[in-house]
């Protein structure tokens, strides 16, 4: 049941973030997007860290191994995995024109909503190994731990949810088509966390290599699109308080439930 509530709590913030496209007659503010694209960002900033680096650097040293290395290691292939991504899925972001990834014939809906899919695919990863961390002994992952990091991309996902929605309803899609995109590229985090626990009770001494890897690919997502695209345009201080919020408040979740 815990692993259930882990799991959909994450996906419940997309949801609801998506659900603004009913409620909200206009677009998000440009300057509010900015603040909550920051807001995202520092949350998987402080995530990586807490949630993610340090206990398995904490599991080495209990192991008695060298501790910078498997999180090096694991960090950099994260990294790279996203890149790979990135590179390979066809996808198109909210300020651009041309597509990423491999050509396509794709609709301009269906690689928007694949732009905000790849980026949960680094947060689904997270939630599952945290959990199965979670659930086993001589980890160092607390239940309430792993709750605290559920809550905190529940709260990422919301406004992630809503930049996905609010602009495909301008690109003349109804709301209820909008509402379903925005909440179905929510849809790979649970998948994504279902795989990484099945990896992670088959291969339970690579946990550490687990951990900063998806502390890898969360990075990857925030210097790769949320910080330059907070940052685009007049006003990028904006996109700055909201990483400084994100980040704080996700670290005392984190530390209070931890």
């Amino acid at each position: 049941m815990g692993i259930a509530y882990g799991l959909l709590i994450p996906f419940l913030g997309t949801a609801l973030g998506s659900a603004m496209v009913i409620f909200l007659k206009n677009d998000i503010k440009e300057t509010i997007k900015k603040l909550l694209l920051g807001f995202a960002a520092g949350v998987m900033i402080a995530a990586s860290i807490w949630s993610l680096m340090l206990p398995a650097i904490e599991m080495l040293e209990e192991q008695g191994k060298i501790e910078w290395l498997i999180p090096a290691i694991g960090f950099l292939s994260g990294i790279l995995f996203l890149l790979i991504l990135d590179s390979i899925i066809p996808h198109l972001h909210l300020d651009k024109e041309k597509p990423e990834g491999i050509k396509s014939k794709l609709q301009k809906t269906t690689m928007l909503v694949l732009a905000v899919t790849l980026h949960n695919i680094p947060e689904g990863m997270t939630m599952g190994v945290v959990l199965a961390g979670a659930f086993m002994e001589n980890t160092g992952i607390t239940i309430a731990g792993a709750f605290a990091l559920a809550i905190g991309i529940a709260i990422q996902n919301f406004p992630e949810g809503a930049i996905i929605s609010m602009p495909l309803k301008t690109e003349g899609v109804s709301k209820g088509k909008a509402f379903l995109y925005g909440t179905l590229s929510g849809i790979v985090e649970p998948i994504a966390a279902i795989i990484t626990i099945c990896l992670t009770n088959l291969i339970v001494p690579i946990l550490p290599f687990l951990l900063s890897f998806a502390a890898g690919a969360m990075m990857y997502v925030v210097v790769e699109e949320l910080i330059p695209e907070s940052q685009m345009g007049e006003h990028s201080n904006i996109g700055t308080i909201g990483v400084a919020v994100g980040f704080v408040i996700m670290m005392i979740l984190d530390i209070a439930l931890g």
